[in-house]
């Protein structure tokens, strides 16, 4: 397989606040975060991702892949990449539908999705085209790497945990509980399925079915539900979208919030340094 990196785009998020400086001038304290249009080539088609990291850090820092909603690689999506390069991380967004498309109607979503699910060897091929192209970056630890995802890209999140990619964690936010993966295998790392209690569009049955496979292959996976939480909770945009398609899509403060601070938690868990063992 032939793999193609190009950097296409670029600019800078400046993630900070007002300060003095030392004449007593405006200043600026924490990260300015570089963002990178990146297109990548697998199997000779192209894909158009979203790099951010926070280029005057150093050292090597973990690699977290953002997979996003059934939507496609949206403004939103490229928000919660650049809100994960402002904490430290190298974050990516994924592009799954190729050539950075995105869809206007639920229709054209549920046909882009269903595509990519129903060929899964060609969607684990998309990430770990992206990990091979990112592995050696300058300020990329390709020893601690994690996975999240939102609805589709939550399922996405959810089956590389499946298939025992080489991820410490993988992160669903109200993520699809769809298992495309035929032959799971153990999942070294941490899976953490985050959900709606009033997600109407996420059947309980799925995710206790989900549980029971990862538990099969003795892989530690937590479900959390939040009350009064419905699909989508975590975009702040979504609304407008339930309005315009009558879709039971709602945001939830509270619960975006609790569950990217799990997220968090997980993260500082997972990429922490071993401790040295007491003599």
């Amino acid at each position: 397989m032939r793999t193609m990196f190009l950097g296409v785009g670029m600019g800078l998020v400046l993630a900070s606040a007002s300060a003095l400086g030392d004449e007593g001038t405006p200043g600026r304290i924490g990260p300015t975060v570089e963002t990178q249009t990146l297109t990548y080539s697998v199997d000779g088609e192209q894909y158009t991702g979203y790099l951010a990291r926070d280029t005057e850090k150093e050292g090597k820092r973990p690699l977290v892949l953002v997979v996003h909603e059934w939507w496609g690689l949206s403004d939103y999506i490229q928000q919660r990449t650049e809100q994960l390069a402002a904490l430290g991380y190298v974050a990516f967004a994924v592009d799954m539908y190729g050539s950075g498309r995105t869809a206007t109607h639920p229709d054209e979503a549920g046909s882009f999705s269903k595509a990519v699910m129903s060929d899964w060897a060609g969607a684990r091929s998309n990430l770990e085209t992206a990990i091979n192209a990112l592995k050696d970056m300058q300020g990329v630890d390709a020893s601690r790497m994690a996975i999240i995802g939102y609805c589709f890209g939550g399922g996405v999140a959810l089956n590389a945990a499946l298939d025992g990619m080489p991820f410490k964690a993988a992160v669903s936010f109200h993520g699809s509980p769809g298992q495309v993966v035929e032959t799971p295998s153990h999942f070294d790392g941490r899976v953490i399925i985050q959900n709606g209690l009033k997600d109407q569009m996420v059947e309980q049955s799925a995710l206790v079915s989900l549980l029971d496979t990862f538990k099969g292959v003795e892989t530690e996976a937590t479900l959390i539900q939040y009350p009064n939480a419905m699909h989508a909770f975590t975009n702040p945009y979504v609304d407008a979208k339930a309005r315009e398609f009558d879709l039971p899509l709602a945001y939830n403060a509270a619960a975006d919030a609790a569950s990217w601070q799990v997220m968090l938690n997980v993260f500082n868990k997972v990429f922490a340094a071993p401790q040295p063992s007491a003599k």
